[in-house]
């Protein structure tokens, strides 16, 4: 069997997992991830999109709106802006996640606009990916 490394998600309302993984892919600002043992140390935001944890309790997916990840060779700490078990998604929590994200978008700076224009793009991809 896999290594396991220590993999904690916390957002500001709660923790919401801390589990030995064997191996951890996460939604990284520059393309998606999988963190396992041994894994180098990096330091990587996060974009909107389903961070899972493998473990030997099966797999723990996760709707994540941002933050960022600490990996070690034997750990993985993320503190997500916002992180939502899969399970608990609903349309509703989706309209929510996006009417903020459009929000950001309606109101950011003009060299500012790309950017919040593809948290919006990047939720509904994450809406699509999820079925709801």
């Amino acid at each position: 069997m896999a290594g396991t490394l220590q993999f904690d998600l916390v957002s500001p309302e709660r923790r919401l997992a801390s589990v030995q993984a064997t191996e951890v892919q996460i939604p990284g600002a520059d393309g998606d991830m999988t963190a396992m043992e041994g894994h180098a140390p990096t330091i990587t935001t996060l974009r909107p999109g389903i961070l899972r944890a493998v473990s030997a309790a099966g797999v723990q997916s996760y709707a994540v709106t941002g933050g960022f990840a600490e990996i070690t060779a034997t750990s993985i700490s993320v503190l997500a802006e916002r992180a939502i078990p899969v399970e608990e998604l609903t349309g509703t929590v989706f309209d929510e996640l996006l009417a903020e994200a459009r929000s950001l978008s309606a109101a950011a700076l003009p060299e500012d606009k790309d950017g919040a224009e593809k948290m919006v793009n990047e939720i509904l991809a994450m809406r699509g990916a999820t079925g709801h």
